[in-house]
């Protein structure tokens, strides 16, 4: 039996064991560890939309206004010429001109030689082929013939003929028209609207315009030899359109340096002088890249070109290498003496261009920008010239011989075509 005390002493000494484990437990409890951590996102989109519409009233006068802003006289135009449009585009759908036609742009298995056209007693004397031309229908060609390596002055006859390529019985050794002249024709240019008409120039420096309808008497007009006609050969015949439509004039150049412009006078028959300019050293402008001539001597020609966007502007090469831009408006008296001609002579020359090393054979404007023209003479080479500037824009050499003549493409604006001493023609 436990007392009353001994119950006490127990009970005291289990309450402070307890309380000892507690305090130790307490002691000794940690908790795992707690991670934390902090993120933030922000996103930020943005869309705008909007539309507009006019109001009906406002949507038509719009509509109104365009349509009054049409070119004047185009809706007049288009229903005039519809009746034509409409009848030729159905008679080309009916045509068989292109049946089993295939394009082809490989063209250089595609040269070859159509016709070797021949006149049997020029060939018998031994007469050059010394100009061709082909007239405004594209069917016929005429060529000129003629002796000019004597040196000297001939009397020598010789022949203008032309061939029609389309005419039935068509034979190349026998021409369809032949003119007899009586010197040797240097230049031909036939007409640029009549086919009719051709434009030469002769060796004794006379000037001449045949009528080929005329099959008995073809001279329409001749100058003559006058004060007023060149003293030496004509290089290059030209016709020059003037402003009231449908009219041209002959311009002629000569190695003497005079370049002649004429009216043909039908009731007279002959052509009269109507303007004369004459190239003098002393007053041909001189750029900063050109030689300075020296003496009052003429400027012989040997090529010449008329601008298709200037009807005022001509190009002129010399013997001498010079290449000059010239002005038919030009009114600056040549320092020239005045012999006896009806027409005071002018300077024309306006510009100078980098001369070349030789006499200048061939000048041709591009017929798709109007500042742009070719240039080849004797040292073989192609010049690209800009009306704008001095030296020439591209030099191309295109032959180690003579280069002849030089012309663009009339379809293909980078394209021109070279004939050269050496037999070859060159297409660049």
């Amino acid at each position: 039996m436990f007392t009353d005390e001994a119950l006490e002493s127990i009970s005291i000494q289990s309450l402070w064991r307890k309380s000892q484990r507690l305090e130790q437990e307490s002691r000794g409890c940690q908790t795992t560890e707690v991670h934390s951590a902090e993120t933030d996102t922000q996103a930020v989109s943005t869309t705008i939309s909007s539309t507009q519409t006019e109001p009906q009233d406002q949507a038509t006068e719009l509509l109104w206004k365009n349509h009054e802003s049409e070119p004047p006289g185009l809706k007049d135009f288009l229903q005039r010429v519809e009746d034509v449009v409409i009848r030729e585009l159905v008679r080309n759908s009916r045509s068989h001109a292109f049946d089993g036609f295939q394009v082809n742009w490989d063209y250089s298995q595609l040269v070859s030689c159509l016709h070797c056209l021949q006149h049997p007693t020029a060939q018998e004397r031994g007469l050059h082929a010394t100009s061709v031309s082909w007239n405004c229908t594209g069917s016929v060609i005429a060529c000129a013939y003629g002796r000019v390596d004597d040196g000297h002055w001939s009397t020598e006859r010789s022949y203008v003929c032309t061939w029609n390529l389309s005419r039935r019985g068509f034979s190349p050794k026998q021409a369809d028209l032949i003119i007899d002249v009586h010197t040797a024709v240097t230049a031909l240019c036939c007409h640029p609207n009549q086919p009719t008409l051709i434009a030469g120039g002769l060796y004794s420096g006379e000037v001449v315009v045949w009528d080929t309808s005329r099959t008995q008497d073809p001279v329409l007009a001749l100058s003559g030899m006058s004060a007023d006609s060149h003293r030496e050969p004509v290089y290059q015949v030209a016709w020059v359109p003037l402003e009231k439509k449908g009219e041209f004039r002959v311009l002629s150049a000569s190695s003497e340096g005079r370049v002649l412009l004429w009216m043909v006078d039908l009731d007279q028959g002959r052509l009269v002088l109507n303007a004369a300019y004459v190239l003098v050293q002393q007053q041909v402008p001189h750029s900063s890249v050109s030689f300075k001539a020296q003496g009052s001597g003429t400027v012989g020609v040997t090529s010449l070109a008329l601008s298709p966007w200037d009807s005022d502007t001509f190009l002129v090469g010399s013997e001498a290498g010079l290449l000059l831009r010239c002005s038919f408006s030009s009114k600056t008296p040549a320092a020239a003496p005045f012999e006896g001609q009806s027409v005071p002579p002018r300077a024309p020359a306006v510009f100078s261009f980098r001369p070349c090393s030789g006499p200048v054979h061939s000048i041709h404007c591009s017929p798709f920008h109007r500042n742009l023209f070719l240039s080849a003479g004797t040292d073989g080479l192609v010049h690209l010239h800009s009306l704008l500037q001095a030296s020439p824009l591209l030099s191309l050499k295109v032959s180690d011989s003579y280069t002849f003549q030089v012309q663009w493409s009339p379809t293909r604006p980078l394209v021109f075509a070279a004939a050269t001493g050496q037999g070859a023609t060159s297409q660049l």
